[in-house]
């Protein structure tokens, strides 16, 4: 699949001269790369389109979504020119002016890795300032995960519409729409009476909150003005990971994906290669997944764990109680850093932020502690490649990067990076 800079070669729609899209209005194009985002970019008459539902290469008719200044947004409703990637959405509420949470259900499951892999190689030039070579020395393939691209979601959120039914929104939108099932929900999720054809209705909540955790637990919980009251099975929930269980609030930060943890924390202990009495930070350390791996490998060496959501500091000392050489430090990471709450030197550093990326403070902090590594986990490739930069900008080097599809059938993808000093 190509990439977002391609853009240009994109077709345009019929005749020269005419006027400005228009909301609503449907129009013909050739779609051309990949976007973030779940979007493939064309041009009408040199304005940027984002297409949904769409696939590199297609001829359809788009209508036009979203009017901003500078492109259009728009979904691909007829395909006039299909891709030989393009398969059957197997979910009837994955389509246009439907359900928003799965982007890629139109695509096949092996090109849906390409995808993802060319988004994250476009945002590591665009955005990290890497050349294409650099990009082909880390000879990144996004991998799948086991279990295949449905019967994954170990946790769905459903919004409640008016009329009491849980659903979920349409894409960039607060419009709610009742679904019989989600086909991406684990199995354990999907048998719950909590949508329509249970006759479930939910007139006193917003939301409803369904986990199905690796350790066995079914629970739900409705939301009503964000205070939760539990409707069945546990309030705290078991985990299993990294050879040990897990106690968690039923709201409380995990992975997603049956196989994410044991996954991220397997690759993150390959690319750091701890080594015993190695000093460590786990940073936005949730409830402390990566600081208990690396206290199996460095001993008694302090491992510090910084966090600041309340849920997650608490998880963390309640789960990382026979650790003692693991210090958990309840603040804003930047915060710690800044006020010396936290202090080098230290060895070894595992970088796990929001989707809004961890930023320049706190890379320069880090650099300034002289670890001999630091594995990045990303959610976002916009945000891991702004920070890639910011390393890099400080003599750093990206050495290795892995992806992992821990969210098949949707836009978002994993990624643990290796980065190093310079020598």
């Amino acid at each position: 699949m190509g990439s977002a800079e391609s853009a240009g070669a994109a077709g345009s729609a019929a005749s020269g001269g005419r006027r400005g899209l228009e909301e609503a209005e449907r129009v013909e194009l050739t779609v051309a790369a990949v976007a973030p985002g779940g979007h493939c970019v064309a041009r009408v008459d040199g304005q940027v389109v984002f297409v949904r539902h769409a696939l590199p290469g297609e001829r359809v008719v788009a209508e036009v979504t979203e009017l901003h200044r500078g492109f259009a947004r728009a979904d691909a409703v007829e395909i006039l020119v299909a891709s030989p990637d393009r398969v059957e959405p197997p979910c009837p509420y994955a389509k246009p002016g439907r359900c928003g949470g799965c982007d890629l259900q139109h695509v096949a499951p092996a090109a849906q890795l390409d995808w993802k892999t060319a988004v994250v190689r476009e945002q590591l030039t665009r955005l990290g300032g890497l050349t294409d070579g650099q990009v082909d020395a880390l000879d990144l393939r996004v991998a799948a995960l086991p279990g295949g691209p449905l019967g994954w979601r170990s946790r769905v959120r459903y919004a409640v519409d008016g009329a009491g039914r849980a659903g979920l929104l349409k894409h960039r939108s607060h419009e709610v729409v009742p679904v019989d099932r989600c086909l991406i929900a684990h199995p354990r999720i999907q048998e719950l009476p909590v949508l329509l054809p249970s006759g479930a209705r939910w007139p006193d909540a917003d939301a409803v909150e369904t986990v199905a955790s690796t350790g066995g637990d079914v629970s739900v919980t409705a939301f009503a003005a964000g205070a939760p009251t539990p409707v069945s099975g546990p309030e705290v929930v078991r985990e299993v990971a990294a050879g040990r269980e897990w106690q968690l609030a039923t709201s409380g930060f995990w992975q997603v994906h049956p196989a994410a943890a044991d996954t991220l924390v397997g690759t993150v202990l390959d690319l750091l290669d701890p080594r015993p009495g190695e000093t460590a930070w786990d940073l936005y350390g949730g409830a402390g997944l990566f600081a208990a791996a690396l206290a199996g490998r460095v001993g008694d060496a302090r491992i510090t764990l910084v966090e600041s959501a309340e849920q997650g500091v608490a998880a963390a000392r309640e789960n990382l109680a026979d650790l003692p050489a693991v210090e958990v430090v309840a603040a804003r990471v930047e915060t710690a850093l800044a006020r010396r709450r936290v202090t080098g030197p230290v060895d070894l550093v595992v970088l796990d932020p929001p989707r809004s990326g961890a930023g320049a403070p706190v890379v320069r902090h880090i650099a300034a502690a002289g670890p001999r590594a630091v594995a990045y986990v990303a959610c976002d490739p916009a945000a891991f490649a702004r920070d890639v930069r910011a390393f890099t900008g400080l003599g750093w080097r990206l050495a290795a990067l892995r992806g992992f599809d821990l969210f098949p059938m949707t836009q978002h993808v994993e990624l643990v990076g290796l980065l190093l000093p310079a020598a």
